[in-house]
């Protein structure tokens, strides 16, 4: 059957893209649309959502971590059995990591498919004309098909919108009211993932306030599949992962993809039996919020430090890496971790630190970039680096690379590890 595209994109942070994003998802499936979610950067919370909602992967679409080419690759590869593909963009549209570079629109037009966006109309009505003009000619290279409001105050406001559309000759796909129950609580930076989705409140959130044969209609079609890429063949070697659903979470689904058959284990419960494991990856989440959980399953942690004495080949991102230390001290105590790494790390309120951001390093002649996203910190002074890091413009950060037996770690998240 025909396949739709189309990515949903928003003026600015904060406007509720994510929300309606999963909303239209939701509504899509319950349609009995197979849905491929995606999503543009380097997130790895809002994936999260898409998977529960759609049942699939989504899968990041990022030009600073990746290139171009395997942007379309992976849009391409992962497309061909879905009936729509939904790209949620990240930030406001023309938000990249160098001006417009790396940005939703910049996926948009690499992709050649159209946008539609998402605007927050609090305390604002004919000054959208304005706004709305902005964005939908700023590039002649970027397809505005048509606008969703969010949080519409009344009848009367509804109105005045509707007016604005019809001024600038804009479709409008819809209007969310200011009351909607299904705003996402905030945990650091990010959506809450430990809450629930309520799919079939976000499917009635997007039947009732969103004309979805519009936006349809006005999505690209793709009659034929899209021709299939080579794909790389997935390493046969014993990978185990540790995966839960908030402590080890944070994972593209591009470095699952590297391996045929990764074996996954949650540290708050397995105990991995890694004896001839070619490798552990733990990725990262907030272990911070698990600790006594973590701490007893002795067993696991007692796997994982004989597994690192033995020289077993270890990638630890951000909590993996956490996890890896000496202890993690929080405003309520010290907490014992696997011992693998003679470091500790301090999660109290009163040392709290965003260090947020684009990553990229070079480390035994080969490049690595990742992005990242924490509020802990090393207890003390920071171990000492194996690579200097860089941000996306190229400025030095004090990111250390941590080179120990044979464990790489860091609160870098890596893609492609």
């Amino acid at each position: 059957m025909p396949q739709q595209r189309f990515l949903i994109a928003a003026t600015s942070s904060g406007s509720g893209k994510t929300t309606i994003t999963m909303a239209v998802m939701s509504a899509l499936r319950q349609k009995g649309l197979r849905v491929q979610p995606f999503k543009c950067g380097p997130d790895y919370i809002d994936t999260k959502f898409h998977q529960r909602v759609c049942g699939l992967p989504s899968i990041n679409l990022d030009t600073f971590m990746s290139t171009p080419e395997h942007v379309r690759e992976l849009f391409v590869s992962y497309c061909n059995d879905a009936d729509v593909c939904v790209v949620e963009g990240m930030m406001g549209l023309f938000d990249g990591y160098d001006r417009a570079h790396g940005s939703s629109a910049e996926i948009a037009q690499l992709l050649n498919i159209p946008v539609v966006l998402v605007v927050d109309a609090r305390s604002a009505a004919y000054s959208m004309a304005a706004l709305l003009q902005g964005f939908i000619h700023f590039s002649n290279q970027l397809r505005v098909t048509g606008v969703i409001f969010n949080k519409v105050g009344s009848a009367r406001h509804r109105q005045m919108l509707q007016q604005v559309c019809a001024d600038i000759d804009v479709p409008c796909f819809g209007f969310i009211p200011k009351t909607s129950p299904l705003e996402q609580g905030s945990r650091y930076l990010g959506l809450d993932f430990s809450e629930t989705s309520d799919t079939s409140a976000l499917a009635a959130l997007a039947t009732d306030n969103i004309d979805l044969d519009a936006l349809l209609s006005s999505a690209d079609i793709c009659q034929e599949s899209y021709p299939m890429v080579p794909t790389k063949p997935s390493s046969n070697d014993k990978v185990f992962v540790a995966h839960n659903a908030e402590s080890f979470s944070f994972i593209y689904q591009e470095n699952i993809d590297l391996w045929a058959t990764p074996i996954f284990f949650d540290p708050e419960q397995d105990i991995p039996d890694l004896a001839d494991a070619d490798l552990l990856y733990l990725p990262g989440g907030y272990p911070e919020k698990h600790l006594e959980a973590l701490v007893a399953n002795r067993a696991c942690r007692e796997a994982i430090h004989d597994f690192a004495e033995k020289g077993g080949r270890i990638v630890a991102e951000c909590g993996g890496m956490m996890y890896l230390c000496k202890e993690i001290v929080t405003d309520e105590g010290s907490f014992p971790m696997c011992g693998a790494l003679p470091y500790s790390i301090t999660a109290r309120k009163a040392d709290r630190k965003l260090s947020l951001g684009y990553r990229r390093f070079q480390l035994n002649g080969r490049e690595y970039r990742g992005h990242e996203f924490h509020y802990t910190q090393f207890l003390g002074a920071a171990p000492p680096s194996a690579a200097q890091v860089f941000n996306a413009m190229g400025e030095p950060v004090a990111t250390p690379i941590i080179q120990h037996k044979n464990i790489l770690a860091s609160y870098t998240h890596l893609y492609r590890i």
